[in-house]
């Protein structure tokens, strides 16, 4: 995409010129804002009336709050024989009540300002002492007409605007390094053109950012976010747009299954016929491929909705027409286990060039970075001569010594684990641009998928093959209720009595002297236990309540060839259970496992337990997915493994964690936890503005592809993109 000449940002001026190097390297370091245009763009996260107090009983535990509230009690205990001492405020809201405690010197001021029935805005991270709520050694500033008083006017009539803060910086102190670069607000460039704005009834950009920072009433809270969502939703979809534009006029070569060819020959031989589901998707893949143009198409599917096989039949259709395809993977168990289950549903289509092969087959070659000189030199060979139509691996197939003879598909399987450059290096290796088509099985909510995978096309696989059985979710309290536990043991040795198999999933591996970092792990240090490790359970599995069966073990750092080995015997059925990291999330197929018990299951992601508990349930017989926590009932954690028993939705699920979540830019850096480009927009909420800038969005483009007459909007993708988030669409 050529990057288009904008004129200057007047709001690109380093915030220390304007606030003091002091201030501005805590906003800097801690929030990630540097200019005056970043501060201005640092919205209230809400509004406290003035004479409204703040409901205490919904702080969330450990964050950084702010809140408004009146001073119902205050005493100091001392202790040390008189030598310490220790005040304890308490503070009313009329609704709940919350405990500030100050230690040592830090006592005499706030004994001296938080007098009982005094209000202040106290700020703080909520900690938990004795089972209470608390905030050790709170900021504060009283409300009130005494002279060290903040005087609530000046914080814009009757709205207190509560500034997403961070240590060293609380709300009120944002607030006023907002005041200093307000009547900056003015030289804002307006990124909607002129047209659009008055059409659709938006206020001017400097008016929203006044109204956003100090807003009279909730009705200017209102205007200004309606106009700023729409700023952040319709310059993304613009990017995006001229993104899809610019893939357009890029060429590629058509690429249509030939009558009687090895595509036929493998649909000939399927054990089954393929579900409406898989049958529409994949005339929509095959009319993409026999187009003069790249396909960039993301397939998205329910874990064990037969996506691999929809890909693999693409893949053959492009073999048929003379090219090859190449599948990446992000791990070397997922990459052979793609290979295995390839080799397997070809049969005699995959010998090509070998004794026995059938007449249209070609080889399928695995590709990895663990492999002999002897086999990669072969591998490579196959490559280059064409002699292997598809070839499967791992990062390994990115390298410049990598070359075919005729690239023509891309497939990327789980691709929010590859880095930008590496799908980019892959398709560049194409005497043309290869098409590219994109699986996950991560459901992805429709507004999501338009803003995050905007320049791609969208295809679902929502429906289960036939024979897929039904997947039973338990959640197992194993603090509240041991003998839960002790139950969860019992019901894997009865699966493994039944002939099947288990898995057992952890969060660690636990060979300490290797892991790093070497500090103790967060949660220790938060007065919780270690996370539970991979090698320690399976030893205590073997020792205990799973005597006498087969346990193995499986990991990230292991040798591949261990890793392929154990995955080997597993499939084969020699092993009972397999204790393992989340290098079985993905892609793993042993239909004959049906148990799979979660160790510390509320330290995994709602889309990653899942993703998990797709790996059982592949057969005939049904499945069962325990998932065991230390959390207490009460708890958001507890919540969360509820939600993920309670349905096996993938999409309902993907919107839970995306509503919990929030956070990660969704360009680029998506689910990085990177601050957001996203500061107003909400994709799970806002799906109508999402859609409608969308449209806009392809009709601005169409009718002016280079931005010419819009300078404002040229800016705003310029602030936008910066070099990391350009290359992300470049290359996305």
């Amino acid at each position: 995409m050529d990057r288009v000449p904008v004129p200057d940002e007047p709001l690109n001026e380093p915030l220390k010129k304007t606030l003091g190097p002091a201030t501005a390297k805590v906003l800097t370091d801690q929030l990630g804002l540097d200019t005056v245009g970043d501060l201005l763009h640092h919205y209230p996260r809400r509004y406290e009336e003035r004479g409204r107090l703040t409901p205490l009983a919904e702080l969330p535990l450990d964050e950084d709050v702010t809140v408004v509230a009146q001073v119902a009690d205050a005493r100091v205990h001392t202790f040390n024989g008189g030598r310490g001492k220790r005040l304890e405020v308490t503070i009313t809201d009329g609704s709940g009540r919350l405990q500030l405690v100050f230690f040592g010197r830090g006592v005499h001021k706030p004994q001296k300002d938080l007098l009982p029935g005094s209000r202040a805005m106290f700020a703080g991270r909520v900690s938990v002492f004795n089972r209470r709520l608390q905030l050790a050694h709170p900021s504060y500033a009283k409300l009130g007409g005494e002279e060290d008083a903040v005087d609530v006017e000046s914080w814009a009539g009757a709205l207190i605007p509560i500034y997403p803060a961070c240590k060293g910086m609380e709300s009120w102190k944002i607030a006023k390094a907002v005041d200093a670069v307000l009547p900056r607000a003015g030289e804002a460039a307006d990124p909607l053109p002129p047209a659009l704005r008055e059409g659709r009834g938006f206020v001017p950009l400097p008016e929203a950012l006044l109204k956003i920072h100090r807003p009279h009433t909730r009705a200017d809270v209102e205007a200004a976010r309606e106009r700023l969502k729409w700023d952040e939703a319709f310059v993304l979809q613009v990017a995006l747009a001229r993104r899809r534009l610019a893939d357009a006029q890029l060429p590629a070569v058509a690429r249509r299954p030939r009558p009687g060819g090895i595509l036929d020959a493998f649909d000939a031989r399927l054990p089954f016929t393929l579900t409406d589901g898989q049958l529409k998707v994949t005339a929509e893949i095959f009319a993409e491929l026999a187009a003069e143009h790249p396909m960039h198409r993301l397939l998205q599917g329910e874990v064990g909705s037969g996506k691999t096989l929809v890909a693999l039949r693409a893949m053959l259709a492009v073999v048929d027409a003379g090219g090859q395809a190449a599948m990446l993977a992000p791990t070397e168990v997922l990459a052979q286990q793609h290979h295995r289950s390839v080799v397997e549903m070809m049969g005699e289509l995959a010998e090509g060039g070998m004794l026995g092969g059938a007449e249209h087959a070609t080889k399928v070659v695995l590709l990895t970075g663990s492999m002999g000189a002897a086999a990669r030199r072969t591998a490579l060979l196959d490559l280059v001569s064409g002699d292997a139509g598809i070839v499967i691996g791992t990062h390994a197939l990115i390298e410049d010594k990598v070359q075919f003879h005729d690239l023509g598909l891309v497939v990327v399987d789980e691709q929010h684990r590859f880095g930008v450059e590496q799908r980019d290096a892959l398709r560049s290796k194409g005497k043309q641009p290869p098409h590219l088509l994109v699986m996950t099985a991560t459901p992805i909510p429709r507004t999501v998928a338009m803003t995050v995978f905007g320049d791609l096309e969208t295809s679902v696989l929502d429906q289960l093959p036939a024979g897929r059985s039904p997947i039973a979710s338990h959640v197992v309290p194993a603090q509240d209720k041991p003998h839960f536990l002790a139950r969860a043991w019992d019901r894997v040795r009865e699966e493994v009595d039944k002939g099947h198999q288990a898995y057992v999933v952890c969060p660690r591996i636990g060979d300490d002297e290797d892991e790093k970092p070497k500090k103790k792990p967060a949660a220790e240090e938060d007065g919780k236990r270690p996370p539970l490790a991979v090698l320690d359970v399976a030893e205590e599995l073997r020792r205990g309540p799973l005597q006498g069966l087969s346990v193995e073990v499986l990991h990230g750092r292991m040798h591949p060839d261990d890793k392929d080995g154990v995955m080997r015997r597993f499939a084969a059925g020699e092993v009972d259970v397999l204790v393992a990291t989340t290098v079985i999330e993905v892609g793993v197929n042993v239909p004959n496992a049906t148990a799979m018990v979660i160790m510390d299951a509320d330290r995994f992601g709602v889309s990653q337990l899942h993703q998990l508990r797709g790996r059982v349930g592949r057969g005939s017989a049904p499945g069962l997915c325990l998932l065991v926590t230390d959390m207490p009932e009460a708890s958001p954690a507890r919540a969360r493994l509820g939600a993920v028993a309670a349905t096996l939705d993938g999409f309902e699920l993907s919107r839970i964690d995306l509503e919990q979540r929030r956070e990660g830019d969704v360009l680029g850096q998506a689910q990085s936890g990177v601050r957001s480009s996203l500061r107003m927009l909400t994709v799970i909420d806002d799906e109508e503005v999402i859609a409608a800038a969308r449209e806009e969005a392809v009709r601005t483009v169409r009718e002016d592809p280079g931005l010419e007459r819009a300078p404002g909007l040229r800016l705003a993708l310029d602030a936008l993109l910066d070099e990391e988030r350009e290359r992300y669409l470049d290359k996305g």
